[in-house]
């Protein structure tokens, strides 16, 4: 993991909705944090081949695919077992959440989100001092 007082950090967000990932990348700039935003499953395991991100954030449905499945296929990449993985959805499902709990899931944000939780549940699972983001 990069120290986070030197590298910007870099978050991969995987959403099939444009207005989402243009949301979420906005809050996350706005945070000094790096994103890779990814609309497919194939996008998302393309990029992971080209970079390790920090963390990573994902939509639990992806037009006909499972985030949480995708989620499952990337942690299997080598030097990627340990990256934070946080899920975003308006699905609010007690099944799904135990599915994306169960394939490593830390945290679950719900659609519409505040952008200072999203930020906070970063810093968290990053494990950044509290006060450090720029937020």
């Amino acid at each position: 993991m990069k120290d986070f007082r030197n590298e910007q950090l870099l978050v991969l967000v995987i959403d099939d909705d444009r207005e989402v990932l243009d949301e979420v990348s906005g809050v996350l700039c706005g945070a000094n944090l790096a994103c890779c935003c990814c609309t497919t499953a194939k996008e998302a395991l393309a990029a992971v081949e080209a970079t390790l991100p920090d963390l990573i954030l994902c939509d639990v449905h992806l037009h006909g695919e499972s985030g949480v499945e995708t989620c499952q296929q990337i942690k299997l990449r080598p030097g990627l077992e340990d990256v934070p993985l946080m899920y975003l959805s308006a699905a609010q499902l007690p099944d799904v959440i135990r599915r994306s709990d169960a394939a490593g899931g830390i945290y679950w944000l719900r659609k519409p989100f505040a952008a200072n939780v999203l930020i906070e549940l970063i810093d968290q699972a990053l494990g950044v001092p509290e006060g450090a983001a720029s937020l």
